[in-house]
């Protein structure tokens, strides 16, 4: 596939630079503007209401994108459904055990000793309390961004392999490192280091990267890709693209990286060349409401590729394809389709927004 070029090319050149967005690309601002306006003042709502139903792993993601809506706009009513969301995770986790975990909304509550916890649903929310610290200051940054620091040095003392992998907290299926906690967990600790400047959270970052590396994506492991699909490649994909401007620094690291990257994206490209009612996995149900999310890796990776601008554009075609979906009911369900969607909406409209960094 042409990506293989480029891919060919980066690697010989060692170049990373922002690819300028094409006229046509300008133009499509207006009509993704709307959209994901539409979905953030839904998303506030419901992340502000204390009895809304469904995992933190999934509010978390739009959690990020109001944070990024209230950066466009000013608007308050973003950040502080942010604050309220944020507020009520740091609530339940200072009455969980293992000390510093969060609560997901579903198996091990608050006040319980028994039950699954997960690392990497809980890195998911830590993200979203971290990117909500980022907007805030004094104590209210400082309560958020210490509840960051607590659930990560509960992962790192407790669940980081020495291959550098992460398992996924206490589950009952397997202490082994796993690619969904490894993928998620190693992101946030990327952008815990952003925040705070501690080499800890680089070195887990850039151990979950080389541990992905080395792992063949296609084996036989729990929830493998064959029945995962676009959540395995979402959730993979969230280390690469936090971690990329430290993977660059280390030679070796970045063609490892750059392969397994190039291999994704390939994938992706094929999943996104077929008609949605003629993928493996539905966009409308299930594992494949993940689809939502893969843009994003996309346009992240559209400002370190020569400039052809194919990777942005191919995100563009799949966000058109997916609001079809979404937008046919009004007002729009809150599925986990556009809850990942909104991530992808925002990166598209202020690039490297979702990774701002408070320092």
């Amino acid at each position: 596939m042409k990506s293989s070029i480029h891919f060919a090319a980066i690697c010989a050149a060692s170049l990373m630079f922002i690819v300028p967005q094409t006229r046509a690309a300008q133009a499509n601002n207006a009509e993704f503007r709307e959209q994901f306006f539409n979905l953030c003042d839904l998303a506030a709502d419901k992340v502000k209401d204390e009895n809304s139903k469904g995992p933190f792993f999934v509010d978390s993601y739009a959690v990020r994108a109001l944070c990024m809506a209230y950066d466009m706009t000013g608007n308050t009513n973003y950040l502080n459904a942010c604050k309220i969301w944020s507020e009520r995770m740091v609530d339940y986790q200072e009455q969980m055990s293992p000390r510093g975990a969060y609560y997901m909304h579903y198996n091990r509550k608050p006040g319980e000793t028994n039950g699954d916890w997960y690392s990497a649903d809980s890195s998911s929310i830590g993200m979203a309390v971290l990117a909500t610290s980022v907007r805030c200051q004094g104590a209210e940054k400082k309560r958020y961004l210490d509840s960051a620091k607590s659930f990560a040095d509960l992962v790192i003392k407790n669940y980081v392999k020495p291959s550098g992998g992460i398992s996924d907290g206490l589950w009952s299926k397997s202490s082994d490192a796993w690619w969904c906690s490894s993928g998620i967990f190693g992101s946030f600790a990327f952008r815990l280091y952003a925040e705070t400047g501690d080499e800890q959270y680089l070195k887990a970052g850039l151990g979950a990267v080389d541990w992905l590396n080395g792992l063949d994506l296609t084996a036989d492991q729990p929830f493998p890709l064959s029945q995962q699909g676009p959540s395995m490649i979402m959730y993979v994909m969230e280390s690469y693209s936090a971690g990329w401007p430290y993977i660059t620094k280390d030679a070796a690291r970045r063609r490892a990286t750059l392969a397994k990257i190039h291999w994704c994206f390939d994938w992706i490209a094929e999943q996104q060349s077929k008609p949605l009612e003629e993928r493996a996995w539905p966009p409308k149900k299930g594992w494949g409401l993940k689809f939502g999310g893969l843009p994003f890796h996309q346009y992240i990776f559209a400002h370190y590729l020569p400039a052809d601008g194919k990777l942005a554009a191919a995100g563009d075609a799949e966000m058109r394809r997916l609001a079809r979906i979404v937008f046919a009911d009004q007002p729009p369900k809150l599925t986990q389709l556009p809850m990942f969607m909104l991530m992808s909406y925002a990166e598209r409209l202020d690039p490297g927004a979702i990774y701002r960094s408070g320092r």
